[in-house]
């Protein structure tokens, strides 16, 4: 990789890590509902992007389902389990994302992994879990889990999307927003109340968060990392992604206050230590498709 490739990629890692901090602020601090937060996102995309839509992919269906599982989808569940998550624990629990992929990829392509990547797998959730659990109540975080789902989302759409080639980047991210704005203005309008008067009571605030996390996060950032992976190998690229999680713990930890104790700490070591022997084996084998950056994020 070379040192501009590799300086860019630091800010794609840094972009994500903000967003994080971002999305905490918008939808726990100003209480602006998540799937309106969302939903105003995705109209964004749609307008910036809208002149890629056409020529219309095919198979149109596939492509509208993988957008709305890597969008809106992903991006919803995400915002509800940031009302209550912190983003450093949500940082490291989205790292389920690349075993879900590995396992969905077993179910759904067809693909075997070796006892490596098992043990990667098992690592990444045994690390995860440690991250999520809460000691004192002996459950397992609510808002947390919603992360789960999130990753979940993400990981079938990355799936799916391996079955789906000849679309560019600017048209997928128009296909993505178009997708995902539409089924978001529904839910918004049918499960939330008074979405515009907490919104407006942002002020400057919730449009700078939208702004970024549509403009900077979804056209900017996405874009960028599917450059540098067109370029580079993904054996190099995987493993500089573990830079976007430790972004963010350190981020919150400065920014909203994040506890990070003593089992957060060995979670979050265990997890990325199961990440690195997943990003390194897959690293070794033949893509089947594209590759897909880790949501969000």
């Amino acid at each position: 990789m070379s040192l501009p490739d590799f300086g860019l990629l630091l800010v794609v890692c840094l972009v994500w890590a903000v967003h994080t901090i971002i999305a905490k602020i918008a939808v726990a601090d100003m209480a602006v509902p998540p799937l309106f937060y969302a939903a105003v996102r995705y109209c964004v995309v749609a307008l910036v992007a809208a002149w890629w839509l056409w020529p219309v992919p095919r198979p149109l269906w596939r492509v509208a389902l993988v957008g709305f599982l890597l969008g809106g989808g992903s991006f919803a569940l995400f915002f509800i389990g940031m009302r209550t998550a912190s983003p450093s624990s949500a940082a490291i629990v989205l790292q389920l994302g690349l075993p879900m992929t590995t396992i969905l990829s077993v179910l759904i392509l067809g693909e075997t992994i070796g006892w490596r990547r098992r043990l990667g797998i098992l690592l990444t959730f045994a690390g995860a879990v440690l991250v999520m659990w809460d000691p004192d109540a002996f459950l397992l975080s609510p808002g947390l889990m919603f992360i789960v789902l999130s990753a979940f989302c993400g990981s079938l759409g990355a799936v799916l999307m391996k079955r789906t080639s000849g679309v560019a980047p600017m048209q997928f991210q128009a296909w993505v927003g178009l997708t995902s704005a539409v089924p978001l203005i529904v839910l918004t309008a049918l499960l939330e109340t008074n979405q515009v008067d907490r919104a407006l009571a942002g002020g400057w605030g919730f449009v700078g968060a939208v702004m970024f996390s549509a403009l900077v996060v979804s056209v900017f950032a996405h874009t960028l990392y599917y450059r540098i992976i067109l370029h580079n190998e993904a054996n190099v690229v995987a493993p500089l992604m573990l830079l976007s999680p430790l972004m963010t713990v350190a981020l919150g930890i400065a920014i909203t206050g994040d506890r990070f104790d003593l089992r957060m700490a060995v979670g979050t070591l265990v997890a990325l230590a199961g990440l690195l022997i997943i990003t390194l084996r897959q690293g070794r084998r033949p893509s089947l498709g594209p590759a897909v950056p880790p949501e969000p994020r």
